[in-house]
């Protein structure tokens, strides 16, 4: 087996292995997440620990798909169609993404989706989910390029700092408007 198998094949193992540990803190997260938005600086440090590491598994997933398609494909355009087209891709990805936390989120609020919740979360997690979004199209986009560094990192993981700062701004916000 060549390097790039050996790479490819230790990456997935690596990613399982992660994905196993993210359902765990995931669980975790959104068990203990309510009670530390009483302490907003714990509360950006806990959301942007979770950010991290949800885009830390996407590259990770990211990675190990180019790996499979560049070692273990058949060199035929259909297999190559997301590594070529990293833009639209990592638009589809990011839009799916949000959709789905704010599908989420509007499940958290009533214990259900209904139109009235959805419109809200919406409306409230716009500023969030443009920054969340920007940096989850980076990661994917350069991640497919195969063109990913250290700066590039960087960058995100600012990005989702950002991310995090507001998204507690804004609950802290409701907080106090709501009088809680």
């Amino acid at each position: 087996m060549d390097a790039g198998k050996k790479r490819t094949v230790v990456l997935g193992l690596v990613f399982l292995f992660f994905l196993t540990l993210s359902y765990v803190e995931n669980t975790s997260f959104f068990v203990y997440i309510r009670d530390s938005f009483v302490n907003p600086p714990l509360a950006v440090v806990l959301v942007f620990v979770h950010n991290v590491l949800v885009i830390s598994l996407i590259i990770l997933a990211m990675s190990f798909y180019v790996g499979i398609v560049l070692s273990f494909m058949p060199k035929r355009k259909i297999e190559y169609v997301i590594v070529e087209n990293p833009e639209i891709f990592a638009l589809v990805f990011t839009v799916m993404i949000i959709l789905i936390s704010v599908l989420r989120a509007s499940t958290l609020v009533r214990g259900q989706v209904d139109v009235n919740t959805l419109v809200l979360v919406i409306l409230l997690s716009l500023p969030n989910g443009l920054v969340e979004g920007f940096g989850i199209f980076q990661a994917i986009k350069k991640t497919l390029r195969r063109a990913l560094q250290t700066r590039d990192l960087a960058i995100i993981y600012a990005i989702f700092f950002v991310a995090a700062v507001v998204e507690v701004g804004f609950v802290q916000a409701l907080l106090w408007i709501s009088g809680k």
